[in-house]
């Protein structure tokens, strides 16, 4: 068990760092992606189906993610 959340944070890691550099990627050379991106926040939704399910939380996990993108310089 373990092992599987190990394998879980890292593939998340991972996930992350290729994603703010596409996200940089595309920003660089077409400006409107974060915009594009934070507009869309409102349809963004957990998927669970048990009392674990919080739409507010990872729409705020993805708010971080767009701030901290802009402070990157990307946006």
């Amino acid at each position: 068990m373990r092992d599987d959340i190990i394998r879980t944070r890292q593939r998340e890691i991972a996930a992350e760092h290729l994603l703010f550099k596409l996200i940089e990627y595309v920003e660089s050379r077409d400006p409107g992606l974060l915009d594009f991106l934070e507009a869309s926040l409102s349809h963004l939704g957990d998927p669970a189906q048990d009392d674990s399910k919080d739409d507010e939380s990872v729409r705020e996990i993805a708010r971080r993610m767009i701030a901290g993108a802009r402070a990157q310089g990307t946006g």
